[in-house]
């Protein structure tokens, strides 16, 4: 079987075209590596970059990548609605076939080895590469946002696992690691309002949130960890935020594991939220791309709840899924460039 690995980085940059055009081209003068996508958001002024290859390849179309992206960037005059650390702010390493996940661990070291020693500037470890539990959730080391950073470097706890524990401006730190293939999936509402959106997202997400008293003060357990309501979806993170550009707010997740939770699952369950609050869903979108086998998965399950005849037919349970979840809502969803497996024929 042929070695393919994924690698989907997210930089802080989703408005300066040159900017993003010259981070695909270092991609695309790497050897033995195709760039599948590359979808910038002028909201979160962010730019998901998608590409797949043989390992070494695709840890040197990464290496080339970062090295663009911090020489362009300047996170001092960086400002969007997504979370982030620094220019590159995320480098996931994901098996896709031949490979496995020690396999992607292994690529994400040397990767943050080679770019700390390169550049010299922080690199955090996360999910399956994690060096510590702590570390394990990419939230948690997100925690304080590149504004934190350079408070952050100077807890003993939160040492960078390769480059320097000083803070650099211009770059900030970046987070290498390796996971499962993850969707990136958003779903759009009825409202301008970010708060209703948070609030759905607090509900809905594994990690839920903090309980608190009458008073509104934290309730904490006997060893004085903050008790936490749990969030009603397993294997997904959410967060609410403002599009500018549409004028709505939208619950962003991630799907950790799609099997878990699937896609129609998470639209449901946000619809349902939406209308406890006294708004609607009007449609979604996934950033990047997705497995066939999650929008088959959504086509089976509104083909039995709208008792439609049963199908066989994959195009056919695409095309349900794309009406029933809106996916065109924002932006045409183009099934040829957004399904990973059509990409890698």
């Amino acid at each position: 079987m042929k070695k393919i690995v994924e690698c989907v980085p997210n930089i802080s940059e989703g408005i300066n075209q040159e900017i993003i055009q010259a981070v695909a081209k270092a991609v695309e003068a790497t050897d033995a590596v195709k760039l599948l996508g590359v979808e910038p958001d002028k909201d979160y002024n962010r730019s998901v970059v998608t590409f797949i290859g043989a390992p070494e390849s695709v840890l040197n179309a990464a290496i080339a990548l970062t090295k663009t992206a911090v020489s362009l960037i300047d996170m001092t005059t960086h400002k969007g609605e997504h979370p982030r650390l620094g220019a590159v702010d995320v480098v996931p390493f994901i098996p896709v076939s031949g490979t496995t996940m020690a396999d992607c661990v292994e690529l994400a070291k040397e990767f943050g080895k080679r770019i700390a020693n390169d550049l010299h500037y922080p690199v955090y470890l996360y999910e399956a590469a994690a060096s510590a539990p702590q570390r394990k959730n990419l939230a948690d080391i997100r925690k304080g946002e590149y504004e934190g950073l350079a408070e952050k470097l100077n807890d003993p706890a939160w040492k960078p696992d390769y480059g320097p524990t000083a803070f650099v401006p211009k770059t900030g730190a970046t987070v290498t690691g390796a996971r499962k293939i993850l969707i990136a999936y958003n779903v759009n509402l009825n409202s301008p309002d970010s708060a209703l959106a948070q609030e759905i997202s607090l509900r809905i997400r594994e990690s839920g949130r903090v309980k608190k008293d009458e008073r509104g003060s934290t309730i904490r357990d006997e060893q004085g960890q903050a008790v936490k309501i749990p969030g009603t979806l397993r294997a997904v993170k959410a967060m609410g935020v403002f599009l500018e550009r549409f004028n709505i707010a939208q619950v962003s997740m991630n799907l950790v594991d799609h099997e878990i939770t699937p896609l129609h699952a998470a639209f449901e369950e946000v619809k349902t939220q939406a209308h406890s609050l006294g708004i609607d869903v009007t449609g979604s979108e996934i950033v990047g791309l997705v497995p066939r086998d999650a929008l088959v998965m959504a086509g089976q399950h509104y083909r039995k709840k709208k008792e439609l005849p049963e199908s066989k037919n994959g195009d056919e349970l695409i095309a349900d899924a794309m009406e029933y979840l809106g996916l065109s809502q924002l932006e045409p969803f183009d099934s040829k460039k957004k399904i990973i497996e059509n990409q890698l024929t």
